[in-house]
């Protein structure tokens, strides 16, 4: 039996038409994208299929991309039933389906969860001008070092993705991370990006979201883990509720160390396969440990492909 670790991407990942394959053959799919929306009143093939201002506001963003991911690990659990995971990881966002795919939370509550998770961090970031940066070219300890200078000199701006070597994003306040794009060219970043987000995700402008978040958790998280989690705060495993409540948490304020948790999960599995939209861990899996195989499944054809290597 193959070692897999089963992982799901973060925001950022979003497209308008994601998941329309299957649910045009899928009734699971149908009655998954029904569920969903009842629960958080939203029309889900509205936000999904058709263009509109919404999917990119994160509140919608994220449990868009959630019900997305579990409709395509639940259609692949149908295929392959015998077919378990090792472990589960997932890239911000992700850790929360990581979390729902390992049965520690039901997923029409894990849509939920997610949609006042977003609106948690909107909300935190509202009364203030909130930013994130890319930047490509510039090895983590220079990135740390300009942060911490700049925390020093009063500045709000703090690494929050570890993406891959060479690729790190800070969050912050915009006008701080504007006055520093400068200073990281100049550390020698390539380049230095400020995306278009109204939010600072994984850095200490969300602490307010972090015990309204938990009181969620509370009530929606179980301790039915059927294998164990990866942390994106610690890069360690973890199976319990208490566990998943105060990590999460965490996450909210710290930064997302996706690279580190695949290099030391890498030894561990024979194999990742990434759910849902596009095959954005895919790329940066190839990136950090490229002996690591990752398999992705984002539409009926690609879950047939993945069934038929791995499933017979």
């Amino acid at each position: 039996m193959k070692k897999i670790a089963m992982i799901f991407a973060g925001q950022g990942s979003q497209a308008v038409g994601m998941g329309r394959d299957f649910y045009d053959n899928s009734d699971i799919a149908k009655e998954m994208f029904d569920k969903a929306g009842e629960r958080i009143g939203v029309d889900f093939k509205e936000l999904i299929f058709e263009e509109n201002e919404k999917l990119g506001q994160t509140a919608y963003t994220q449990p868009a991309i959630l019900l997305i991911q579990m409709i395509a690990y639940r259609l692949f659990k149908e295929a392959c039933p015998d077919t378990t995971a090792t472990l589960f990881l997932g890239h911000s966002l992700g850790e929360f389906s990581a979390l729902c795919a390992s049965g520690a939370i039901d997923y029409v509550d894990a849509v939920e969860l997610v949609h006042k998770r977003g609106a948690l961090m909107q909300s935190a970031c509202d009364t203030i001008e909130a930013g994130m940066m890319v930047l490509v070219g510039l090895d983590d300890a220079s990135v740390e070092a300009v942060c911490s200078k700049a925390q020093n000199e009063g500045k709000k701006v703090w690494p929050a993705n570890y993406n891959q070597d060479g690729q790190l994003v800070v969050a912050g306040m915009k006008s701080d991370l504007q006055s520093l794009e400068q200073t990281f060219k100049d550390a020698g970043a390539k380049r230095a990006l400020l995306l278009d987000m109204s939010v600072a995700s994984h850095c200490n402008l969300l602490q307010s979201a972090q015990e309204p978040l938990a009181e969620l958790m509370s009530a929606m998280v179980k301790e039915n883990f059927s294998a164990p989690v990866i942390s994106n705060v610690t890069t360690k495993a973890y199976s319990t509720k208490d566990e998943a409540i105060s990590l999460l948490k965490d996450q909210l304020v710290k930064p997302v160390k996706y690279k580190q948790s695949i290099l030391a999960i890498a030894n561990d599995v024979d194999l990742a396969i990434e759910f849902g939209n596009g095959v954005t861990l895919k790329g940066l899996n190839r990136r950090i440990a490229k002996d690591l195989k990752t398999l992705n499944i984002s539409d009926m054809a690609s879950l047939e492909a993945v069934a038929e290597e791995i499933c017979n």
